[in-house]
C-alpha cells in the first residue's frame, strides 16, 4: 500500500519529529518506507528519516508492506501531517 502525505510542520522533520516517526514505525511488524525524490528510505531508521531532509510543504510517499500495513499507513501518515511545533 502507498499514499502521499504532506509535511505541515513549519520546521520540517527534524530530530524530535523524526524520532516520533521512527518510534511509531517500529511499533508495526510490516515494512515501512518513504519514497522521497526517487529514494527509498527505511522509516524505522532515524538516520534514514533525517537524511530524507523533509521540509515544510514537501510530499512524502509512505509505502507499507506486510502485517498491519493499512493501519501503519494511516498512523504514520497522520503523524507526518499532525506534527506541528
Amino acid at each position: 500500500m502507498q499514499k502521499e502525505f504532506t509535511v505541515k510542520n513549519p520546521m520540517g522533520i527534524h530530530a524530535r519529529p523524526a524520532g516520533e516517526i521512527v518510534k511509531k514505525a517500529s511499533s508495526f511488524p510490516c515494512k515501512i518506507s518513504f519514497l522521497v525524490d526517487d529514494k527509498k528510505i527505511n522509516a524505522k531508521s532515524i538516520v534514514g528519516v533525517l537524511a530524507a531532509g523533509l521540509h515544510h510543504g514537501d510530499t512524502v510517499t509512505v509505502v507499507t508492506d506486510g502485517e498491519k500495513e493499512e493501519e501503519a499507513l494511516n498512523e504514520i501518515g497522520a503523524l507526518i501531517e499532525s506534527i506541528l511545533e
